[in-house]
């Protein structure tokens, strides 16, 4: 089997995620380090500049977002599955969470060690990531919001645990649950467990919950430098995607150039030829001297793709 790589850094609460979804999965991964602050320019060359993380890689395919690399998880090995009871309630709370809570996190995590944070890194999640500042003065006037928001979302995830047991949507560990910890993960990790605790009145069951998820561990990990997973790449030719061959919703079809651009933040288009698509997941081709030939996948919800306007059909630098 191709070697899993991730590209990630210790503290991205979304890849804290991915890294539990690989050891809960019990697969082996390379870990490649990279930057919180871009630039990030071997990184850039794979993902033909999306910005966010983590990324996971399989040799020529790159996978961008968390929702398209829990799906390409399953293609790999389907079993333990990150959704036991179907995709559909797993995804939308998963997508919810996401969009919900990453504010209102921040707003608590700046208040706790705002001071602590890099002008460098503050300066680029205002000017390119967020577009708004969160820095411990500017978000401290909301702070109060924020502890009322991250409070009542627990409390919901209490009610689920009440109903379901050990985890969120059954009986059995699922995507939603590795999603729905990370928010928390990052608070407790940096903030302190007993004050977030304290803080946002998590319940008992919450707790454990968390301690569950905690175990799981992050599987069996070793290192890889960024120009060893760009020469992997090179190296390697993209899968061919088993989508349907009119996959695509909005009538783009395969040979088509597009431009995939995530809608809420880092909003740094990515441009290439349409490979496959359903309603689920895009494909796009990317061709370079440096890389080769790259299948770079995006999820749908929460990104935009568009036909360039000129219509052509010619190979993405």
């Amino acid at each position: 089997m191709t070697e899993i790589i991730l590209h990630h850094y210790d503290l991205s609460p979304f890849s804290e995620k991915i890294r539990l979804a690989l050891g809960y999965k019990g697969l082996a991964w390379r870990s490649v380090k990279v930057d919180p602050v871009p630039p990030r320019p071997l990184l850039s060359a794979l993902t033909g500049g999306y910005r966010r993380l983590p990324v996971l890689q399989i040799g020529a395919d790159i996978y961008c977002d968390t929702q398209v690399i829990f799906r390409a998880l399953e293609r790999l090995q389907p079993e333990p599955t990150l959704y036991p009871d179907g995709e559909g309630i797993a995804r939308a709370l998963s997508h919810w969470w996401d969009q919900a809570t990453w504010k209102p996190a921040i707003g608590i995590l700046v208040h706790y060690i705002g001071e602590h944070l890099p002008d460098a890194f503050l300066s680029d999640r205002k000017e390119n990531y967020l577009g708004y500042d969160i820095s411990k003065g500017a978000m401290a006037p909301m702070l109060p919001a924020y502890i009322q928001e991250m409070t009542a979302f627990s409390e919901w995830l209490a009610s689920m645990l009440g109903r379901t047991g050990a985890y969120l949507t059954g009986d059995r560990l699922s995507a939603a649950d590795l999603t729905c910890y990370h928010s928390l993960w990052l608070l407790r990790a940096n903030c302190g467990a007993e004050t977030i605790d304290a803080q946002l009145h998590l319940r008992p069951e919450v707790v454990s919950w968390m301690e569950r998820i905690a175990a799981i561990g992050h599987g069996s990990v070793s290192e890889m430098t960024p120009e060893a997973a760009v020469a992997t790449a090179r190296d390697a030719t993209p899968s061919e995607p088993a989508f349907p061959p009119d996959g695509d919703p909005t009538g783009i079809a395969p040979g088509d150039r597009v431009t995939v651009t995530p809608v809420d933040n880092a909003r740094v288009p990515v441009d290439g030829i349409l490979v496959a698509a359903d309603t689920q997941e895009i494909v796009i081709r990317r061709d370079s001297a440096e890389t080769g030939t790259l299948h770079i996948h995006f999820p749908r919800a929460g990104f935009a793709a568009l036909p360039v306007a000129d219509g052509s059909s010619r190979t993405a630098a």
